[in-house]
């Protein structure tokens, strides 16, 4: 889970990205504009931004060069635009952006980038982390010098976490086609959904379908996810 700040003066991008990211299990924070992003900058540090270059009040390579200047560009940022040109997205680079997503932007494109951005926070964090001391261990006195020490005990292996099971029994093929396949259709997405925990995000990842689509072929089945994530828990 990571915290990531969305920069962009579209209400209808701030709440996609918000409920995609949420959905992934980030907690995201919405700015509208360049003021609110340094609001919400000075507050703390994200673990990751989200900026739109072409904005109202101040753009977003401009802010991007102020957080530069001003010793805030801690942390990685991803620019977004629709109309930017590539000269736009090198400058970004060249100041600090780490990524450029042209809108549309698609899923799986979001959430690579979102995952490489937070893979290059958390490598940032471990190099600002000192490296405690070697500590020399305590050397044997001559009283328990000649008494056995008891050999150190390997560290019991963690379970594996269960895997949800889904029951082929369940599947007719007396039935016609049409029945049939709706049947393993509905199971096949049971069983992902319970695998994902209910995430549509990574459903749809996993499936290959695009968000709106899952929506409409799971109500098309009677599929809920809610339900569904619970029923093979």
């Amino acid at each position: 889970m990571a915290n990531i700040l969305v920069v962009d003066d579209e209400m209808g991008i701030r709440e996609l990205l918000s409920e995609i990211l949420s959905d992934e299990g980030h907690v995201v924070q919405t700015a509208e504009n360049a003021q609110q992003a340094r609001k919400a900058r000075a507050a703390g540090t994200p673990d990751l931004v989200l900026l739109d270059i072409w904005m109202p009040d101040t753009d977003g390579v401009t802010l991007l060069k102020e957080w530069q200047r001003d010793g805030y560009l801690t942390m990685p940022v991803i620019m977004m635009s629709g109309h930017a040109t590539i000269d736009t997205a090198v400058e970004a680079t060249r100041i600090g952006a780490i990524n450029f997503l042209e809108k549309p932007i698609a899923l799986q494109k979001l959430l690579q980038a979102v995952r490489q951005g937070l893979a290059r926070s958390q490598e940032k964090a471990k190099i600002a982390v000192s490296v405690p001391r070697a500590t020399v261990p305590p050397q044997p006195t001559q009283e328990n010098r000649n008494t056995p020490q008891p050999a150190a005990q390997p560290a019991p292996t963690p379970a594996p976490a269960p895997t949800p099971t889904i029951n082929t029994s369940l599947l007719a093929f007396d039935l016609p086609l049409r029945e049939a396949r709706d049947m393993f259709e509905r199971i096949y997405f049971e069983y992902h959904l319970a695998q994902e925990g209910g995430s549509m995000t990574r459903v749809a990842e996993k499936t290959g379908l695009e968000r709106t689509h899952l929506y409409r072929k799971l109500k098309q089945l009677g599929v809920e996810p809610v339900k569904a994530s619970r029923k093979h828990s």
